[in-house]
């Protein structure tokens, strides 16, 4: 309790320091920009990946379990182990990083997408085949716009959960903001240093929410209006 106090009592060593941020405006924006930039990549793979492997699960319904099992244990293996298994052979950069968080993010999307599918009703899809729809007719032209809804929250989950996790790409010297956070640690706990990348996690995580928020306000206009077109 005492080391605590003495901190806070420190007044060379605020917890957060406008002075700091202007003086190191450079390497904290580089940062940023290398966070963001890692955070979309990484979102953007897994939906690549996740929304196959939903439509398949969707069309295939024995596929489901499995599907969703394998990328529920992926998900559970500890990130510090995931990124030891994969260095040795991706090696130590920008790849293991990106690697790590989509195959986390694969799970959160893969389930919503699903949810977002088996959420169209059965009568909608049956007017769709009455109109001579085909199988991928109905996925592009009728499942995919009623699902949007459910594959947007997925998406918005996984770049909340990829924002945080990118933080721990600083065991392999690409954590974006995390190289901020884990400097302050080595720097005689440095509270400026930490908090000043805290924050920017937490600001950019709301942001990115904020923005697939309005995208998927322009994209599904019906919900506005109560309920589907």
């Amino acid at each position: 309790m005492s080391f605590r106090l003495s901190y806070r009592a420190d007044p060379g060593n605020p917890w957060f320091s406008w002075q700091y941020a202007r003086d190191n405006s450079d390497t904290i924006l580089a940062a940023v920009r290398d966070h963001t930039w890692l955070t979309a990549r990484a979102v953007l793979i897994a939906a690549l990946i996740a929304l196959p492997l939903a439509v398949a699960a969707h069309w295939f319904r024995g596929l489901a379990g499995p599907i969703v099992a394998f990328t529920g244990v992926l998900y559970t293996i500890p990130s510090l182990a995931l990124f030891a298994f994969i260095a040795p052979y991706l090696g130590i950069g920008a790849i293991t990083v990106l690697t790590v968080v989509v195959l986390y993010a694969l799970l959160v999307i893969v389930r919503n997408a699903i949810a977002g599918l088996n959420q169209v009703p059965p009568e909608v899809r049956e007017a769709a085949e009455g109109m001579g729809y085909g199988r991928w007719g109905r996925l592009f032209r009728i499942e995919l716009p009623l699902a949007l809804p459910g594959i947007l929250t997925g998406l918005r989950l996984a770049t909340v959960s990829t924002v945080a996790l990118v933080t721990v790409g600083v065991v392999i010297g690409r954590g974006g903001l995390g190289q901020i956070i884990f400097a302050g640690f080595q720097n005689n706990f440095y509270k400026q240093q930490i908090m000043t990348g805290t924050l920017l996690c937490v600001l950019l995580a709301l942001v990115l929410d904020l923005v697939l928020a309005g995208v998927g306000r322009l994209l599904t206009p019906w919900l506005r209006r109560g309920r589907p077109a």
